[in-house]
């Protein structure tokens, strides 16, 4: 997750925290520069009515200049110069006036205020040298205007810890710019990585309830979907029993019928007793929910079996003009495959290729012994059907646009089917198309 900072935050950031400590400074200042009167009274007690008048006029400007500056968003380094000169001048002054044995005291005081400032205002480290030798300049202007005393007495009466301290406290805002800069960029971080993490928890929200609602919607459906095989099922088994029956019935007379009207019945006999099979797996809800569906394996011939559909589907190629090449393997080969759905398979490639086939195609289905498999292919040599209609009809449910010269709806209902039976027993099925036309494989391990 990478975060990244402008500028124009930093700075907003920056100058929040500059405007928090010169509040701070700016207060402080308010409330205690004029009880410095007490020093005034204790050690210059002639002149400290005068210089109480000054430390108030001076707070009086200074709180002016505060709410000017708050109002109007000036640059509050600006307000701290004047705030610290203002001070100056007054301290200055008084360092000149005093006696000698006051100096001390004087120089002290004036040196806590240059402390204190450096100690709490945030600003770059060159304004607290620029107010030091200002302050140092007053001192030299009033020196030479009010002082009485020369400047080796001034130094060692209070002088050398002014100078000392004053340039030992220009050290400090540095350091501490740097480490405010510091913490407040981690502080925009965090706040940044935490609005993020807030709204990646937002979505992450939003994208489970639509989850949520989805899947109940889905659960409908499939609650929907049940009730709709069962309904289905039973209405299909009981239509299937009624052929069954019938067919037996016509079967206990088959003395009256002759040779291709017994192998008709053979046929509806037979093709009602995979229906049933197909239905009751259908019925069977759970089994189709299942991860894998279970499948009555026998051993039966194969070949047998592509004959069988390959002569049941004769007629419907011939109505259409189409013609069937028969390409089977006369020898048996064994598998061990669910009957049923392996007939299954090939009969909805076939009829499916009869289906789409133009009239007076040919269509060829082949059976072949290749790497100890067996290997059925439909070759449909008309008109391509084209990749990507074969790619839909054989991963998705799907209506396919119709082709030039096609009237029939394309669905690839039995292709998909096909394609997850073959999968399902262990098989494989390829298909591709193109300007030769279409072709289908599916291959089958065969028992030795």
């Amino acid at each position: 997750m990478f975060i990244q900072i402008t500028k124009e935050e930093f700075s907003k950031e920056i100058s929040k925290k500059a405007w928090y400590q010169t509040n701070n400074v700016i207060w402080t200042i308010l409330f205690t520069y004029p009880l410095l009167f007490i020093v005034d009274v204790i050690f210059a007690n002639s002149i400290w009515l005068e210089f109480f008048i000054i430390r108030i006029i001076t707070d009086i400007i200074i709180l002016a200049l505060y709410s000017i500056f708050q109002r109007k968003n000036y640059d509050y380094r600006v307000l701290l110069h004047i705030t610290f000169f203002l001070l100056s001048i007054t301290s200055a002054i008084l360092c000149n006036i005093v006696d000698i044995q006051q100096l001390n005291v004087y120089y002290l005081v004036f040196s806590a205020i240059i402390l204190f400032f450096n100690l709490l205002a945030f600003w770059e480290p060159v304004n607290s040298i620029i107010q030091t030798l200002i302050a140092l300049l007053l001192l030299a202007i009033f020196f030479n205007i009010f002082s009485q005393y020369s400047l080796d007495l001034v130094i060692t009466n209070g002088g050398q810890f002014f100078f000392i301290i004053a340039l030992i406290s220009c050290l400090v805002p540095g350091a501490r710019y740097k480490i405010i800069e510091r913490d407040i960029r981690s502080q925009l971080l965090i706040e940044k990585s935490n609005q993020q993490l807030k709204d990646q928890n937002r979505d992450i929200n939003e994208k489970n309830n639509i989850i949520d609602a989805q899947y109940e919607q889905l659960r409908k459906l499939d609650n929907q979907k049940n009730s709709f095989i069962n309904i289905a099922g039973h209405d299909l088994k009981n239509l299937v029993g009624s052929i069954i029956m019938s067919n037996n019935m016509v079967k206990d007379e088959d003395y009256r019928l002759s040779e291709d009207q017994k192998e008709l019945v053979g046929y509806i006999s037979e093709s009602s007793e995979k229906m049933q099979y197909l239905l009751n797996k259908l019925m069977d809800v759970k089994e189709i929910e299942s991860a894998e569906m279970k499948f009555s394996l026998e051993v039966f011939d194969i070949n047998a079996e592509v004959s069988h559909i390959f002569k049941g589907l004769s007629e419907p190629a011939q109505m259409k003009n189409i013609h069937l090449v028969d390409n089977i393997m006369k020898s048996p080969l064994n598998v061990n495959l669910d009957r049923v759905f392996a007939g299954q398979v090939f009969q909805n490639l076939l009829s499916n290729a009869i289906k789409f086939s133009q009239t007076n195609n040919n269509i060829r289905v082949v059976t072949s012994l290749q790497y100890q498999k067996f290997v059925f292919e439909i070759i449909d040599e008309g008109i391509a059907i084209g990749q990507h209609e074969l790619d839909t009809m054989f991963n998705k449910l799907k209506t396919l646009s119709e082709a030039s010269g096609h009237i029939e709806s394309r669905l690839g209902l039995g292709l998909s089917i096909a394609k997850l039976m073959t999968q399902e027993m262990g098989g494989e099925l390829t298909y591709r198309s193109n300007d030769n036309g279409n072709y289908f494989k599916v291959e089958f391990y065969v028992i030795n």
